[in-house]
């Protein structure tokens, strides 16, 4: 084991692995409920999609760790789900089409990572936009973090309908101000905020588990609290009765999706996916110091070669576009350093399909598993350390990218402010020879995302 994972090598032990896949585990669980309960909204039936969702996971960690060897986890991607849900509603197709686009752009995603282009272009980012990467990706975590336990609330919550904004036509119009302070005497509010203060102390006093144990300290007191339902059931079988997969597995349709007029969809998804995935690989690289002298990703083919083939088997099984989670940093922070991490991540999934009646009421105590969000969003923004402040050609677009990641709620939109932004200041100062072929097209691609209309 230690020869096959380079545990020694990479100054780790088995012990430290199987904590940081367990706490990876914990903190992205929440996929298992959410995902499903988004694609039902596009006529995906929540039971065999809840089964797709777990299984997508423990395919994508399981390759992680076996192809890759890097303590990082894979399952289907929130944003793009919603993308496929809610996105493509004006087109009129059913979910069959959908799940084909999403199979298709995997199959371009495994193409240009087998001809080297996806690793190329990647390593052409320049290093002050990938450690901004990791810098945005901490906050738009910790916001998710605030705005999950209730730390963080819309301007608009517990106001009366009649006294909101209104605008032409009679539709509500955007408040004054978007977010404000929640309700600080709401006892789920202060849990999370008592979870948060326990895991900085415990990481401040170096506690091997310092998350997990925050996370389950939380949870326990908030359960003898009578927060949360008891389950129906601990246990049912998967792929029979209301989790019978065949009502969508292989159900997708792909010659539907090959049309002119399909481009946009799978450019769209194209663009969503590879830059999620960069910026996450980049991002979750930064904070486990996996990164190289130039702030590449050392062998970044692999985990992208495992993000292609799970990104089919999404579509085969009957899922949304999957990728490399930003949850993983969790377990990174727990000294996760190798795949074995992401293994013992795929084999938790691989239980948890035999208590799906179980986890549901578990993955509603977002005042448990919100707050490690937000610390580790603190530990991941020690990234903005390593850009240069002093050139504002490099300075402004990692500002560009942090600030639209979280103020648009979307990696994305952050990741492609930045790439456009980035090769217009370099050349309004007159130092295009700082400029490689694989900026030009990734910022061209990205300029695209906005002029075309595609952003999400």
């Amino acid at each position: 084991m230690d020869r096959f994972f380079k545990l020694t090598e990479r100054g780790t032990s088995v012990r430290t692995e199987v904590l940081g896949g367990l706490t990876t585990f914990v903190t992205m669980a929440y996929i298992m409920v959410v995902n499903p309960a988004i694609l039902s909204f596009a006529g995906i039936p929540s039971g065999p999609g809840t089964v797709a969702t777990i299984l997508t996971a423990v395919f994508g960690c399981a390759l992680m760790g076996l192809i890759a060897n890097r303590p990082i986890a894979v399952a289907p991607y929130m944003g793009e789900n919603a993308f496929i849900a809610f996105g493509l509603v004006a087109l009129g197709i059913g979910w069959e089409q959908r799940l084909g686009a999403v199979f298709v752009s995997g199959v371009l995603f495994l193409l240009i990572t087998l001809l080297g282009i996806r690793g190329w272009l990647a390593n052409a980012v320049p290093a002050g936009l990938k450690h901004s990467f990791a810098a945005g990706i901490g906050l738009f975590l910790a916001f998710i973090g605030l705005y999950e336990t209730g730390i963080v609330t819309s301007f608009v919550t517990g106001m009366p309908a009649e006294v909101l904004p209104k605008g032409a036509g009679g539709l509500l119009a955007a408040p004054a101000v978007p977010v404000k302070i929640g309700d600080l005497r709401d006892p789920q509010v202060l849990l999370a905020v008592l979870g948060f203060l326990l895991m900085i102390v415990l990481m401040l006093r170096k506690v091997r588990g310092a998350l997990l144990i925050g996370i389950a300290v939380t949870a326990v007191i908030g359960g003898l609290a009578g927060f949360g339902s008891a389950p129906k059931a601990v246990m049912a079988l998967p792929f029979t009765g209301d989790y019978d997969l065949g009502a969508i597995a292989f159900k997708l349709d792909i010659l539907g999706v090959l049309k002119l007029s399909f481009l946009p969809v799978l450019l769209t998804l194209f663009l969503m996916s590879f830059l999620d995935t960069l910026g996450t690989l980049t991002g979750l690289g930064a904070a486990a110091d996996l990164l190289d002298e130039k702030g590449n990703f050392p062998q970044v083919e692999k985990p992208m070669l495992v993000d292609a083939l799970t990104c089919m088997f999404s579509g085969l099984i009957g899922t949304s576009t999957s990728g490399a989670y930003i949850e993983s940093a969790t377990g990174i922070s727990e000294g996760a350093r190798t795949g074995l991490a992401a293994l013992v991540t795929a084999g938790l999934f691989a239980v948890s399909l035999f208590f799906i009646p179980l986890i549901e009421p578990l993955q509603q105590l977002r005042f448990a598993y919100g707050p490690a969000l937000i610390a580790v969003g603190v530990l991941m923004m020690g990234s903005v350390r390593r850009i240069d402040f002093e050139d504002l050609t490099e300075w402004v677009p990692a500002f560009v990218t942090i600030v639209m990641m979280l103020f648009t709620y979307n990696i994305a939109n952050g990741l492609t402010a930045g790439f456009v932004v980035h090769p217009v200041l370099k050349g309004a100062a007159g130092r295009w020879r700082e400029l490689n072929a694989g900026m030009l097209i990734l910022a061209g691609m990205c300029a695209a995302y906005y002029l075309l209309g595609m952003v999400h």
